[in-house]
C-alpha cells in the first residue's frame, strides 16, 4: 500500500528525532514522524533515573573534551546548538531546569516526562504528523532518498532522517535498525561496543559483597597501568562485577577492552592521606586492644567488607590487634587506599545507557548531518559514531545533532 507522501520522513521518536521533527516543521517542511512505541521519547522518560538529566550547563570547550574518539565533528554542531541553546530551549517552552554537581542540568520537577512531554508538544503544534509505525527500508533511486518502506506500507519521500539510536535499552526500541538502513544505502558502520556500562570482574569477592554500596570513595581506572579516569563517587559491588555511578563513567574510557589490561583501584578513604589513615587505625587497634584484627575493624569497613580486606591483607584473622606488626598496619593502610578490582569485560551492550561505535562521521558532513553518499539522507543521535562521558552530553549530542538535521533539510 502506498502511503501519502511528504517532504521529510524522520525515523525514532527520541531526543534527536523530536528535534530535528520540531525543527524541520516549524520551517514549514511536511514532516512525518515515525515511532513504533505508544509514547514519543520511551528512553528519555526513563534517563536519569527518570528524572533526566538533558545537557551539561558548560561551554562548547568542556562539552568537546568530555566526548572521546571524534569529538571534533561536532564543533559545527555544538556552535550552532550547543548547552545553553538547549536549556534555553526547554525553559522558553515553559519548562523550568536547575543545575545540580557537575553542572548537569534536570528539570525542576525532577520529572523525566516532563521533557519528553514538552518536545513532543513542540512537534505536534509545529505540524509533524506522528506515525505509530516502524520503518523497515529506506528506499533510493539514483543516489537520492526516494521513500521508506514502513508496517503500514510505502511513504514517498524527498529526505529521510535516520534516528534511531543505538544498541542500548533495546526494550525502549534501540534494536539496531538505522545501522542496518545505513549499511544497506553503503554506509561503514563501526564496531558498536556498550558505554556507560557496568564491569564484570573475575574477583570472587566482588560476588561475595553483593549488594554493598560505597559512598565518597574516589575510584581510579588503569589501562595497561596508565591512569586513565579518577573521580570521587559512589559505587556498588554485584553478582558480577562493580556498577554505579563511578563505574559507569570508568567504562566510558576503557576503548580497547579485549586489547587491552583494565583494573580499578578504589581509595575508600580519601580525606585522609597514608600518614593520617595509619593514625586513625592506630587509635582503633587501641581501642580494640584486647580483640582479634578480624573484629577490630568495625569502625574502618563496611560488614561486607571486612572479611575481604582481612583476607587481602593477609593478616591472620584472630591475630590480636596489639601483636599486628607496623608493616602489617602499613599494608592494610595501603590497601585501604588502593583497593583493587580486576576488569575482565563490559557487560552486554542492551545493560548500557550508551552506545559507542555507529556510522561513520567521515560519511556524514557536519554542518549539516546529511550523508555524503546519498542526497536526502541524515543522520542524528546516536546512531552516528559517538558517544561521550556521562554528565548529559550525550543527550545534548543528540539535541545538537537533530538540530543541525531538522534546519538543513
Amino acid at each position: 500500500m502506498q502511503l501519502e507522501s511528504t517532504e521529510l520522513v524522520v525515523i525514532g521518536g527520541g531526543p534527536a528525532g523530536m528535534m530535528c521533527a520540531y525543527q524541520a516543521a516549524n520551517r514549514g517542511v511536511k514532516t512525518v514522524l515515525l515511532e513504533p512505541n505508544d509514547k514519543l521519547g520511551r528512553k528519555l522518560r526513563i534517563t536519569g533515573k527518570g528524572r533526566c538529566n538533558l545537557t551539561n550547563n558548560c561551554d562548547v570547550k568542556t562539552m568537546m573534551a568530555n566526548i572521546p574518539g571524534d569529538g571534533r565533528f561536532l564543533y559545527s554542531a555544538l556552535n550552532r546548538f550547543g548547552p545553553a541553546d538547549t536549556m534555553a530551549f526547554f525553559e522558553n517552552a515553559g519548562l523550568p531546569l536547575k543545575t545540580e554537581r557537575g553542572n548537569r542540568v534536570f528539570p525542576q520537577s525532577d520529572n523525566a516526562n516532563d521533557v519528553a512531554a514538552t518536545i513532543a508538544s513542540l512537534c505536534r503544534k509545529a505540524g509533524v504528523k506522528t506515525v505509530k509505525t516502524a520503518a523497515k527500508q529506506i528506499i533510493a533511486e539514483n543516489g537520492a532518498v526516494a521513500g521508506v518502506m514502513t508496517g503500514e506500507g510505502y511513504l514517498p519521500c524527498r529526505a529521510a532522517a535516520v534516528c534511531t539510536g543505538g544498541l542500548s535499552y533495546p526494550l525502549t526500541g534501540s534494536t539496531g535498525s538505522g545501522y542496518r538502513f545505513a549499511e544497506e544505502l553503503g554506509h561503514t558502520v563501526t564496531p558498536c561496543r556498550p558505554s556507560l556500562v557496568p564491569l564484570e570482574s573475575p574477583d570472587e569477592y566482588c560476588a561475595e559483597m553483593q549488594g554493598f554500596s560505597l559512598k565518597n570513595v574516589t575510584l581510579s581506572a588503569y589501562e595497561d597501568n596508565k591512569l586513565i579516569y579518577k573521580e570521587l563517587g559512589e559505587m556498588l559491588f554485584t553478582h558480577f562485577g562493580v556498577s554505579g555511578p563511578l563505574v559507569l563513567s570508568a567504562s566510558a574510557h576503557m576503548r580497547r577492552m579485549g586489547q587491552a589490561r583494565y583494573c580499578l583501584l578504589i581509595d575508600l578513604k580519601p580525606g585522609l592521606d597514608e600518614k593520617k589513615l595509619d593514625a586513625r587505625i592506630l587509635r582503633d587497634f587501641n581501642k580494640y586492644a584486647n580483640r582479634d584484627f578480624k573484629n577490630a575493624l568495625v569502625d574502618l569497613a563496611g560488614h561486607s567488607m571486612i572479611p575481604v580486606l582481612v583476607r587481602l591483607s593477609h593478616i591472620p584473622e584472630d591475630k590480636p590487634v596489639h601483636d599486628i606488626t607496623r608493616q602489617e598496619r602499613l599494608g592494610l593502610v595501603r590497601l585501604l587506599k588502593a583497593f583493587p578490582v580486576s576488569i575482565s569485560d563490559f557487560r552486554p551492550i542492551d545493560e548500557a545507557i550508551v552506545t559507542a561505535g555507529g556510522v561513520s562521521t567521515k560519511e556524514v558532513n557536519p554542518r549539516t548531518m546529511e550523508s555524503k553518499l546519498v542526497s536526502g539522507l541524515y543522520f542524528a543521535g546516536e546512531v552516528l559514531d559517538l558517544d561521550a562521558y556521562t554528565g548529559g552530553f550525550n543527550l545534548q549530542i543528540a539535541w545538537s545533532t537533530g538540530y543541525v538535521a531538522g534546519n538543513a533539510v
